[in-house]
């Protein structure tokens, strides 16, 4: 009973401490989830989908782009990328590898920039109420690096993916279409 108990108010004594990783408190968030960035003038520029592996480490994909008038994502290949992701179509590729969790940090892992085949040291951040999740990319140490701040999406988000994003981390089988533009309706106006 007396080691029970000692358990009981340890346990309470570290959660009611705020500098001690919350991965000891139960019902904690994680990464693992749908992400949105979005570009300086707040329009979304990518959706990545983060998940944890059996091996236990948490990798990312591109599962939605935003575009450009005129830019088709369908031919964006990762054309400076080595190894099985050469040439392959930046629509879901595995750009994080690697995460390994500590409560709401994740380190020890890697980011690809698709644009031009670097990879870089990455580490992420979630926040306490695991609405936002800081991922930074660096060379050598943290201290040079760029943050980039992401929001999560509601589960639901996933359900307007086309195709549907899997949980294997695999590319989707075909490349998101683009819907063509519909001109707009004139207006009939009513004969006196």
């Amino acid at each position: 009973m007396m080691r029970l108990t000692s358990t009981l108010f340890a346990g309470a004594l570290m959660a009611s401490i705020p500098f001690l990783p919350q991965a000891m408190a139960q019902g904690q968030p994680t990464a693992d989830g749908l992400w949105q960035h979005k570009n300086s003038k707040g329009s979304p520029e990518a959706w990545f989908r983060i998940q944890q592996r059996d091996n236990g480490v948490y990798e990312g994909q591109i599962v939605k782009m935003f575009p450009k008038p005129g830019e088709d994502p369908t031919t964006f290949r990762c054309t400076g990328c080595e190894g099985e992701q050469k040439n392959a179509p930046v629509l879901g590729i595995t750009f994080i590898k690697g995460m390994k969790r500590a409560g709401l940090k994740y380190d020890e892992g890697t980011i690809l920039d698709p644009r031009d085949g670097s990879v870089y040291s990455a580490e992420m951040e979630l926040s306490r109420d695991g609405k936002k999740l800081s991922v930074r990319g660096y060379l050598g140490i943290s201290l040079f690096g760029k943050t980039e701040v992401w929001e999560r999406l509601p589960d639901t988000a996933m359900d307007t993916l086309s195709p549907p994003a899997t949980n294997t981390g695999a590319a989707p089988k075909k490349p998101m279409q683009q819907k063509p533009a519909q001109q707009p309706r004139r207006q009939e106006r009513p004969q006196p």
